[in-house]
């Protein structure tokens, strides 16, 4: 534990969280558009790490490094405490409690004590950012902590900051060495030694994660722990398939009555059942699959048991049995696994009495197979979003196709989060990032609303298509204490980027505006700057991706059902909040869900709204050509119209053209688009999201609790409106679905006059259709199509009546 205080000014860092503060604005007002930046990267040291009066001194021996090539470098001066001997005891208590101060300028980082330790180890590292060194000294003092009073003063030892040398990755890391103390005023040695090691460095360094930083300094308590950086892994989750096939003697409390029996499985929070016997047995049967999210290291264990269905309201436990997993077979394939019975204890009977040996001698017996799928990938986030599409067993992983390399460089123009006692508003912001089973998460920034993260991380790349997220996040744990651990992150904004839309080998530097959805509307929190480098390791491969299944081949070769893929889905995201959340620091369960979208799958009218606007944007096209064909067959333009016909005869003439004018026309139209490719990562579209315009009780309706928190009049009128959209839905589902029953009444004989018309129809144009050459048939069938509207009729045409006055089944709906 390390006591951290910073010389300053004021009362102690109290704070409460207020929220985003969202001012109703205009849309218009707000550019949510992605910027080009142009960053410093790349890593240039200065000669020796020298440091003058005026800053550091950058020469002409410069020289580049790969080392954190994606971020702009930051300096820092290191000081590693690593432990002292031989110290004096106290004159009082003639014990000694030493803990170090290291102090630059008005910062002070504090080590714990160590009681009753004249030998005492601290290994602790302090980190003091350059743009903040105010002095030209550092002061390193062993002090005893006493009881009551003043803290005695041991001693110090002082570094002159233009001799403290600079190391350069992938250099080792600085040796520490023993220095003599000296007196408070540096007039002599006095008794004990102590071991520091002090450098000049990057945030390149080893030592930069668990170090304590002067940006934080102000963090107190277990506080300091969530203000650093660190990399977190997904735990590995399997799919635990229990095939429930059969039982045997299961003998109910009522002698006088065949019991109507179920199966219950419980692991964790995860509970399913079986259907119940339809017969009425002692030896039921059901063979149904029960399938569950299970994580390694394997914690819970599996509960199965057998119930007696007495009463719609009452069921009653006849046996039960628990199973740790480790008892179980990992398959990677869907070969067979073989089947065991497991003999259940009673459950309720013979508990209070003394011997129970006779109840031992006979038990019920259940018929299963379970086994632990490694040939699926355990979706844990949303599938549109997904990061990651291997199988759970590392055996059927294949060779990674790449290398994403994410630069977090910083945020611009945040907006207060919380407020200080002193009535000001202030933000300390992390971000989160999440690609495959690897999440980072960068160090707090305290109290500022233009953090400068510049921290770099690296991921495999397996298939290129596939999304990294990244969040921004406001801490709300900086003080410790219980009040902080009740308190909830902010969300600050989501970032997300598909592999797939970046070219190879390119840095991409942008600008991201963090969007966040508020009961007030679309805002604007901010903007995440970035720099994103996706390096592929061979052409062949990647090309080869794009021709294989999205998902590992027992998806295919036994798939489950959209239902079970959503209830295991959010079973596998709790499971991953769980465990991030038992890290040190933790991943916090708020975080969790909003980088793996747990609220996708709620209503809500404005996702709605935009899903039915993206459908019209793709049948536009269809629309627009339709639209040109109908002014083509109306001779709208007459130029048009005879290029057509003249394109339409060559093509009637050598039909075999026809297939390769097709593609020769889609190359064509793909080398015009190239010019107007998108040269930016994709990012959040307001409009597409159909949330600039959003009626304010559609996203209060959006944002209530579930089940509602709403009174009864408002619930009645979102249920009204409800119904009103669902109507417009339900008739244009009931249209489509009339013109496919019409289609399929022309042969059904439910109309015998139309279907003894068509019939004769069909024999005649396949007469027809026989003696006449194919050519003349589709000549005749396309110049009647683009005849002149001189020869046309306004009225509908006869197989167009014909058609709509087929019988469908509405007729029979009630």
């Amino acid at each position: 534990m390390i006591s951290i205080k910073r010389r300053q000014r004021g009362s102690p860092v109290t704070m409460h969280s207020i929220g985003p503060q969202v001012h109703p604005s205009s849309s218009q007002d707000e550019d949510y558009t992605l910027r080009e930046t142009d960053p410093q990267l790349g890593s240039w040291w200065p000669n020796a790490g020298a440091h003058g009066g005026r800053g550091w001194m950058m020469s002409g021996g410069e020289r580049f490094t790969t080392t954190y090539d994606l971020v702009e470098q930051m300096f820092y001066l290191y000081v590693r405490v690593v432990k002292a001997r031989d110290l004096p005891p106290g004159a009082i208590t003639s014990s000694c409690d030493p803990y170090v101060e290291v102090k630059l300028g008005n910062y002070k980082g504090r080590t714990k004590h160590m009681e009753k330790k004249t030998n005492p180890e601290w290994n602790q590292v302090y980190a003091f950012s350059k743009d903040r060194i105010q002095s030209s000294i550092l002061e390193v003092i062993v002090k005893d902590k006493e009881m009551m009073g003043r803290d005695e003063y041991i001693g110090r030892v002082v570094f002159d900051l233009n001799e403290v040398p600079t190391r350069v990755p992938p250099d080792s890391p600085l040796a520490p060495q023993w220095y003599r103390l000296e007196d408070r005023r540096g007039e002599g040695k006095v008794r004990g030694e102590i071991m520091v090691a002090v450098w000049m460095g990057t945030q390149a360094d080893e030592a930069f994660s668990e170090a304590w930083h002067s940006d934080a300094a102000t963090v107190y308590g277990d506080g300091v722990f969530n203000v650093r950086s660190k990399v977190y892994l997904s735990p590995k989750l399997w799919y635990l398939r229990v095939n429930v096939i059969e039982a045997q003697d299961v003998i109910p409390s009522d002698r006088n009555r065949l019991p109507e029996v179920f199966v219950k499985a419980q692991m964790g929070n995860q509970v399913l059942r079986t259907k119940t016997c339809e017969t009425r047995t002692t030896t039921p049967l059901w063979n149904e699959d029960l399938v569950f999210v299970a994580a390694e290291p394997f914690e819970e264990q599996l509960t199965i048991t057998v119930e007696d269905h007495v009463h719609p309201s009452k069921d009653e436990v006849l046996g039960k049995i628990v199973l740790p997993l480790t008892l179980f077979e990992k398959r990677l394939d869907h070969r067979p696994v073989h089947s065991r019975w497991f003999n259940l204890e009673k459950y309720g009977f013979g508990v209070l009495e003394n011997d129970r040996r006779n109840e031992l001698k006979f038990s019920s017996r259940v018929h299963m197979r379970v086994c632990l799928e490694g040939g699926y990938h355990v979706l844990d986030e949303s599938t549109l979003y997904t990061s990651d599409q291997r199988p759970t067993a590392r055996q059927l992983w294949k060779q990674p196709i790449g290398i994403l390399e994410v630069g977090i460089l910083g945020a611009q123009g945040l907006l207060p989060m919380k407020m200080r006692e002193n009535g000001r508003g202030s933000t300390d912001a992390y971000c989160v990032a999440k690609y495959g089973q690897k999440w980072v998460r960068t160090r707090t920034i305290v109290d500022t609303f233009s953090p400068k993260w510049n921290e770099q991380y690296t991921w495999e790349v397996y298939d290129p298509c596939t999304v990294i997220t990244l969040g921004v996040f406001d801490n709300c744990h900086l003080g410790g204490g219980e009040k902080a651990n009740a308190a909830r992150d902010s969300r600050i904004g989501k970032v997300r980027i598909r592999l797939s839309t970046l070219e190879a080998n390119r840095i991409y530097t942008h600008s991201y505006p963090l969007l966040v959805l508020h009961q007030h509307g679309v805002k604007k929190m901010g903007e995440l700057q970035l720099a994103v480098r996706f390096t592929t390791l061979s052409l062949a491969n990647v090309v080869y991706i794009y021709g294989q299944p999205l998902l590992p081949k027992m998806h295919y070769i036994r798939p489950f059902t959209v239902n079970q893929v959503e209830n295991l889905r959010y079973q596998a995201m709790n499971i991953v909040a769980v465990r991030l959340g038992r890290a040190e620091p933790p991943l916090r369960k708020e975080v969790v869900e909003y980088m793996l979208d747990v609220d996708s799958h709620m209503w809500s009218m404005r996702r709605s709204k935009a899903n039915f606007f993206r459908i019209m944007s793709l049948f536009s096209g269809f629309i627009t050509i339709g639209q040109w064909f109908t002014q083509v067959c109306h001779w709208k333009n007459p130029m048009t119209s005879v290029l057509v016909h003249i394109l339409f005869l060559i093509l009637i003439w050598y039909p075999e053209l026809i297939l390769p004018t097709l593609f020769l026309y889609m190359f064509l139209i793909g080398l015009w688009n190239y010019r107007f490719r998108p040269r930016n990562p994709g990012h959040m579209d307001t409009k597409l999201s159909w949330a600039e315009a959003v009626h304010p009780d559609e996203l209060d309706e959006e944002f209530d609790t579930f089940p509602t928190s709403r009174s009864q009049d408002v619930v009645r009128m979102r249920y009204d409106r409800l119904r009103s959209v669902a109507g417009r839905i339900q008739t244009i589902v009931g249209d489509i679905a009339t013109q496919g029953e019409r289609i399929q009444s022309l042969l059904s004989w439910r109309d015998t006059r139309a279907t003894s018309l068509f019939v004769v129809f069909s024999f005649c144009s396949a007469v027809t259709l026989y003696a006449t050459p194919p050519r003349v048939v589709a000549l005749v069938t396309g110049l009647y199509y683009l005849r002149h509207p001189k020869f046309r009729s306004k009225l509908p045409s006869v197989p167009s009546n014909f058609f709509k006055r087929l019988p469908a089944r509405t007729d029979s709906m009630l």
